[in-house]
């Protein structure tokens, strides 16, 4: 396939997605009702993807302190998610560096900074009225998510963006209209779905156009680094101080976590759309499809 050719068909997958965002484009600010109260006896994740679901733990909570591990496992996603959109905004801006500016390419590339940055207001906003302290990044983890968005370049750009993107879709999607829920979640998973899904597209169809041309090294180090994202995931997702805040045993949590089938179901369903896209794609290189297996990510 020509470079003319595959020009041509980012500009067309560009334009749509353009045309997508003016026709659905929501403010969190007027379009989630921040004032409305809180319900004590309604969770803030369906009670079947929060960590401790099923095990000798959750069994023996009562029901205030299962809605408050929910509560406090969701703000610890939207902190990741937080800093996860701060690092593909910063990927975004150095992909449109020296690029065409009057490109759609550039143009959907931009809304889409505009998008996550909206995002990251949404999810301060969140945690903010779920009155809780945010979880913080420290010095060592500053350090490493500085050096993900030095590395976020090419290939490696797009399929991160998959990952930190597909997985929470997925599950976002069970979340919208779950009768367990906070309204105020169901409001804030609307908006975020309908978001993303202009995001995947835009991130996948680069992804398979750019390894049309890539050279066999670029294809083998993403192949190969994409592996320690499962074990990425796990960890951000099953931190340590939610336990503590919940008032758990943070080693015994984090020992039945390791070991709860339930968690590894629900990893497994919110990967598996990106599974199948990865394998149709051949993008997995060495180990690294193992090392998601091993991370809980794929069904045994």
């Amino acid at each position: 396939m020509t470079g003319a050719v595959l020009a041509s068909q980012k500009e067309k997958v560009a334009e749509r997605l353009l045309g997508g965002s003016v026709k659905r484009q929501y403010n969190s600010l007027v379009d989630i009702d921040w004032d409305a109260p809180l319900h004590p006896d309604k969770y803030y994740l369906p009670p079947e993807i929060v960590s401790l679901y099923g095990t000798e733990l959750w069994d023996g909570m009562t029901e205030a302190q299962r809605i408050e591990l929910s509560r406090q496992e969701l703000a610890n996603v939207l902190t990741v998610g937080q800093w996860f959109e701060n690092i593909l905004n910063i990927g975004l801006m150095r992909h449109v560096l020296g690029k065409d500016p009057s490109s759609r390419h550039v143009h959907y590339a931009l809304t889409e900074v505009g998008d996550e940055t909206r995002h990251m207001i949404m999810f301060g906003r969140m945690i903010e009225k779920l009155e809780i302290e945010p979880y913080r990044l420290d010095r060592l983890g500053q350090i490493v998510v500085r050096v993900i968005a030095f590395a976020l370049r090419g290939n490696l750009l797009w399929l991160a963006a998959l990952v930190g993107e597909e997985i929470f879709d997925h599950l976002q999607r069970k979340m919208m209209t779950d009768p367990q829920l906070q309204p105020a979640v169901h409001q804030l998973m609307k908006i975020h779905v309908t978001e993303e899904a202009r995001h995947i597209r835009y991130a996948r169809e680069a992804l398979v156009r750019r390894m049309k041309y890539s050279p066999w090294w670029e294809k083998l180090f993403v192949g190969q680094v994409i592996g320690v994202g499962g074990y990425l995931m796990r960890e951000l997702l099953t931190n340590p101080e939610m336990y503590r805040r919940a008032g758990l045993n943070v080693r015994e949590a984090r020992r039945q976590v390791r070991h709860n089938a339930h968690v590894k179901a629900a990893f497994a369903y919110g990967f598996e759309k990106l599974l199948a896209f990865m394998d149709e794609n051949k993008i997995w290189r060495g180990n690294a499809r193992w090392m998601w297996k091993k991370a809980g990510f794929i069904a045994s």
